[in-house]
């Protein structure tokens, strides 16, 4: 109590500044996979645990993405996805190529990535005639796909003309 705000301030900005430099001059890199699980079953207090994500990052890499989820079965599991990942999904149920997980997959696909919103079929026809030509499904990334295009899109999927999805 009596404390200046501002003095106090200061003081704790030094001594952030000074613990951070600390921290700093004491860390150091770990690259091997048992120094990656040491570290990860030290954090989360359990061996087992640390040898999982060690064996993850070992999979997918320093750039890699691990995603940790809690499931209704009892024990650990590591599932690893090859390909690509989207956190916000497809843009009609339309899409859906796997009922029971409500997925979207495609094997060896066209991708199509575009900066602006695709409304008009207008838009695509010159590259869905190649894609229905080649036989190869199509994965448009966009920022939105909406009206005609969207429905065109559906509408042979429907129909089995050819597999899509829009993201």
């Amino acid at each position: 109590a009596g404390a200046d705000p501002l003095s106090l301030k200061r003081g704790i900005e030094k001594a952030v500044e000074a613990v951070t430099s600390e921290l700093l001059s004491a860390s150091r890199e770990i690259e091997t996979k048992d120094q990656i699980a040491a570290t990860a079953s030290i954090s989360a207090a359990d061996k087992q645990i640390g040898s999982l994500i060690a064996e993850a990052l070992d999979k997918v890499g320093k750039e890699g993405v691990i995603t940790v989820e809690e499931s209704n079965t009892f024990g650990l599991e590591l599932e690893l996805t090859e390909g690509m990942r989207f956190d916000k999904g497809y843009i009609s149920g339309y899409f859906v190529t796997d009922a029971d997980r409500q997925e979207a997959v495609l094997e060896d696909p066209y991708i199509l990535i575009v900066n602006s919103k695709i409304s008009s079929v207008k838009d695509m026809v010159a590259i869905l005639e190649k894609v229905m030509q080649s036989g190869k499904p199509l994965l448009i990334i966009a920022e939105d796909v909406e009206g005609e295009a969207l429905a065109t899109l559906v509408v042979n999927k429907i129909r089995g003309t050819f597999k899509s999805v829009a993201v």
